[in-house]
């Protein structure tokens, strides 16, 4: 098309960050063209993501989880040529990651594997963090378009090991937050005042950018989403996977997911995760206000990591779902391990209801906005045709369950 320039950037995926990124694009100067799976009133939305593909050379990517990630670069794939570098910022498996490289490359595209770290406000500022892995003249190329959103661009190596170091990066949020929620609830049903151990947070060698903005949330009541706990439940079970494939049990890590697998439970995945600390005041009410707090078992429930049943007989066995027919351009067939990635619909199991299949669930919704599309399945291959379902297996290794029996 005669609008086809060098400055031309297509953003696909309009949620928390993606919209921001966008913004920011613009106002360096560049042409944007956008695509979202819900229409959104803004400049240049376009009509499919094979029409971005066609008008842009750089493309970024921002989608929630792996299937829509895969059904993304299945859909720009007839458009790609040698000129294009198509950016990958989700959190996936790294497994799934290369998978989209290999799709991508295959056309002779190029491909970044680069997610951030930051939330709302980092990306409304622009200044999130972006780790990239992948061919370093393809960075140098599509550095000033990730440069409009970030403070920072580290390199990490080829494409999968970005994502693994965003994985590893959100394990230590996860249970920092997990641990902070731990000690909150300690100082209120100590009947000590809660601004005190904000206060002893501030100068400690434990704090972090990441507990100056959750404490506060989570004194006063506070989880408007700025990273919801469906996503970061996704991102934990990604490193909870790749633990297994090593042979390696973590602690802290499975405290953090059996608490967002609770928020889960609740019906709370949209808010954020800082919500981990309703698992010891579900009512979410302010601190602050409320320095008052019995010690009564029934203020809160009580969990359980693994009871006696679960340490005699092992963790309830659950079903993977079987793949579907896709209606997405035909790809080659690109195997992701299965042992490290397959995941079962968190919303459908975390209510204890027979659990949708991923791959419907995708084919209903093409792709999967970052902010408010269920999440999350992590497929373990790309769903182009009928096969038979995997051996069951258990997706998380046993819940916390809140306790009713005293």
């Amino acid at each position: 098309m005669s609008i086809r320039t060098r400055k031309n950037v297509g953003v696909i995926g309009l949620g928390i960050i993606g919209q921001r990124v966008a913004d920011n694009l613009r106002e360096r100067g560049f042409h944007v063209f956008v695509w979202n799976r819900t229409p959104r009133p803004v400049p240049n939305f376009v009509g499919s993501p094979a029409e971005v593909a066609e008008l842009c050379d750089f493309i970024q990517i921002f989608v929630s989880d792996d299937e829509a990630l895969l059904q993304m670069v299945q859909k720009i794939t007839r458009e790609l040529s040698p000129n294009h570098i198509v950016m990958a910022h989700c959190t996936v498996s790294p497994d799934t990651m290369r998978a989209a490289a290999e799709i991508v490359e295959k056309r002779g595209a190029r491909f970044l594997d680069a997610p951030f770290t930051g939330s709302k406000m980092a990306a409304e500022k622009g200044q999130l963090v972006y780790y990239v892995g992948g061919d370093e003249v393809a960075l140098q190329q599509a550095r000033p378009f990730l440069e409009a959103s970030s403070k920072e661009i580290i390199e990490i190596g080829k494409v999968g090991d970005a994502t693994t170091v965003k994985v590893a990066t959100n394990m230590v949020t996860a249970a920092s937050v997990q641990g902070a929620a731990e000690a909150l609830a300690l100082i209120s049903k100590s009947g000590l005042p809660v601004e005190r151990f904000a206060a002893a947070m501030r100068n400690n060698g434990s704090n972090s950018l990441t507990l100056d903005m959750k404490l506060p949330m989570m004194m006063e009541g506070n989880f408007e989403p700025h990273f919801s706990v469906k996503h970061m439940l996704k991102d934990v079970v990604i490193a909870t996977r790749l633990a297994r494939a090593f042979g390696l049990e973590f602690g802290a890590t499975d405290a953090s997911r059996h608490g967002l697998v609770e928020e889960m439970r609740q019906g709370r995945g949209d808010d954020d995760y800082s919500s981990l600390f309703r698992q010891y005041f579900p009512a979410g009410r302010s601190l602050k206000d409320d320095q008052q707090v019995s010690n009564g078992e029934d203020d809160h429930p009580r969990f359980a990591a693994l009871d006696e049943e679960e340490k005699a007989t092992g963790p309830a066995q659950v079903a993977e779902p079987a793949p579907f027919e896709s209606s997405a351009p035909a790809t080659p067939e690109v195997k992701v391990e299965k042992e490290q990635t397959a995941l079962m619909v968190l919303p459908d199991e975390v209510k204890g209801e027979s659990p949708q299949s991923p791959q419907v669930a995708a084919a209903q919704s093409p792709t999967t906005e970052a902010k408010s599309e269920p999440e999350a399945t992590v497929p373990h291959e790309v769903p182009d045709k009928e096969g038979p379902s995997g051996e069951a297996r258990s997706a998380w290794g046993g819940f916390w369950r809140r306790r009713t029996d005293d």
